[in-house]
C-alpha cells in the first residue's frame, strides 16, 4: 500500500483547501488512513482519522473546521481544511493505521513526504 499527499499551497488566513490521499496497492476502505502535519521546528501532530466503516475521529485543534472524507471509486482519502490561520502551517501527511488508538502517530506506517501548507496572515 502506497499513500501520497498532495494539495497543499500559499494560502490566506481563512480560506480553504483540499488535501487529497492517493492510495495504490489496495482498497483505501480496506484499512483506517490517517492525516498528520508537522509544522516547522515543531513535532508531528495527529489531526484526523477515517475508518474502514467510515467512522472518523478528529484532534481537538481540527476539530468543527476539518472534514476528513473518502472516495472509494477514486481510491482516495480527502481532507477539506477550512478557516485555515498561520497555526495550520507546516506539511501535512497521511498514512494507514495498523495498531493503537487513531492518535498515536506510531500507530500508522511511513508519514511519507507530504503536501506543504502555508498560511499566511
Amino acid at each position: 500500500v502506497q499513500l501520497q499527499a498532495s494539495g497543499g499551497g500559499l494560502v490566506q488566513a481563512g480560506d480553504s483547501l483540499r488535501l487529497s490521499c492517493a492510495a495504490s496497492g489496495r482498497a483505501v476502505s480496506d484499512y483506517a488512513v490517517g492525516w498528520s502535519r508537522q509544522a516547522p521546528g515543531k513535532a508531528r501532530e495527529f489531526l484526523a482519522a477515517i475508518t474502514p466503516d467510515g467512522r472518523t475521529e478528529y484532534s481537538d485543534s481540527v476539530k468543527g473546521r476539518f472534514t476528513i472524507s473518502r472516495d472509494n471509486a477514486k481510491n482516495t482519502v480527502y481532507l477539506q481544511t477550512n478557516n485555515l490561520n498561520p497555526a495550520d502551517t507546516g506539511v501535512y501527511s497521511c498514512a494507514r493505521h495498523y495498531n493503537g488508538e487513531y492518535d498515536y502517530l506510531d500507530g500508522y506506517n511511513y508519514w511519507g513526504q507530504g503536501t506543504l501548507v502555508t498560511v499566511s496572515s
